[in-house]
């Protein structure tokens, strides 16, 4: 079953023609090329005004502001989720994806011999998550590996998938490697086998559609600090209809009797300025066109990859179209280990003056680069132009 297309082929890989007054959008430090937006994001200076404005008047009267709280929350709930397409009274407003999916994964019954299928690009303390959970219940975590160049991830998914298998626990876009793995046909074709479903879709919100209703995912949670240009601890979590009333929050709270969403989004004096900020994010994406950054920062990501290619001789990893960030396979030696990631994101950082995310893989490292609208060509052609005298260097 063919459930997933991916080729740096279909795509262009000309650099875009930048998106006029885009980089005065933000405040990032000129003396560096922000090339690892996907990990940390980057706040829009008029996102960071929301959001200072929002805390003055919390200051400014604590009492009336926690009051009127719930209700604010739920209406940028309401908006969050209309700008998703997802149903409001399934979504609820969390710190972060790694909190989602403790929440998610505590909502479901495990027993012996059941198990959480996870691949081998999924995020770390995701897994971590799902190990945690079947360590309680007498279930495993099984573990699909994905070879680095395999063209369709969803083959592999599909063959591992048994009658022990409870929950898919996939990635919509991997974070070590940019790959795209759970596509709505796998979602579907999962369901048919009577798997549940949990997307993480860390990646997702403001860069691809959340397809939610063509794949129907039990779970999905996404960060909108990355690419929906939110403040950071704003994050969503989606459950379907038969599940929200068994969801559980990790905190008891005064909002707990009123069931999900509300049970997990109230914690009494946490901050929820991030929150209230988000639909500022959202307003400001629109107005620079969903459809223009996406075609924008998925070509420089595309053009990112050929120079890394054809400057450092570094081999691209299969991508998958519409992604802002593209991987490359580091030499043999060169960051296999934590220490090895470590020391070539210094280095990258301190001799080529650029920002990259990196993770350990046996027989060579992966280096990730990703593309905002803040990026300019340039900044990947000095990195892949001073990229081999430095793993010439680190590998020997």
């Amino acid at each position: 079953m063919k459930c997933h297309t991916s080729s740096l082929d279909a795509e262009p890989v000309e650099p875009p023609q930048p998106l006029p007054g885009a980089v005065e959008l933000f405040a990032l430090d000129p003396a560096l090329a922000h090339l690892n937006h996907g990990s940390y994001g980057a706040l829009p200076i008029e996102v960071q005004r929301e959001q200072e404005r929002l805390r003055a008047e919390l200051e400014g009267d604590p009492d009336g502001f926690f009051l009127a709280a719930p209700g604010r929350v739920a209406a940028t709930r309401e908006r969050l989720a209309r700008w998703l397409g997802a149903d409001p009274q399934g979504l609820a407003l969390l710190s972060n994806v790694t909190e989602a999916v403790a929440v998610a994964l505590d909502s479901i019954p495990f027993g012996p011999g059941d198990e959480i299928l996870v691949t081998d690009h999924g995020y770390g303390v995701v897994t971590l998550a799902a190990e945690r959970r079947v360590a309680e219940c007498g279930a495993r975590v099984r573990t699909v590996a994905l070879p680095l160049d395999a063209a369709d991830p969803a083959e592999a998914v599909l063959a591992a998938a048994g009658p022990r298998t409870k929950l898919a626990l996939l990635d919509r876009v991997t974070s070590p490697t940019a790959r795209e793995v759970a596509t709505a046909p796998l979602l579907r074709a999962l369901a048919e086998r009577g798997v549940l479903t949990m997307v993480d879709a860390a990646h997702a919100p403001g860069m691809l559609d959340a397809d939610l209703a063509a794949g129907r995912p039990d779970f999905w949670f996404g960060n909108l600090h990355k690419w929906a240009f939110a403040p950071r601890a704003s994050a969503v979590l989606v459950v379907g209809a038969p599940w929200r009333e068994r969801v559980r929050p990790l905190t008891y709270s005064w909002e707990h009797h009123r069931g999900f969403p509300a049970n997990v989004e109230w914690r009494g004096t946490a901050d929820y300025t991030g929150w209230l900020a988000a639909p500022t994010g959202l307003a400001l994406l629109d107005r620079l066109g969903v459809r223009e950054v996406r075609e924008h920062n998925a070509r420089l990501a595309a053009y990112g990859q050929r120079v890394l290619g054809e400057l450092a001789g570094l081999p691209a990893l299969p991508a998958s179209p519409g992604v802002s960030m593209r991987a490359v396979r580091l030499p043999a030696t060169v960051a296999e280990d934590e220490a090895g990631v470590v020391a070539l994101m210094a280095a990258v950082r301190d001799e080529l003056g650029a920002r990259v995310a990196v993770r350990p893989w046996a027989g060579g490292g992966v280096l990730r680069v990703s593309a905002q609208v803040y990026n300019r060509p340039e900044e990947y052609r000095a990195l892949a132009s001073g990229l081999p005298s430095l793993l010439a260097r680190l590998g020997g």
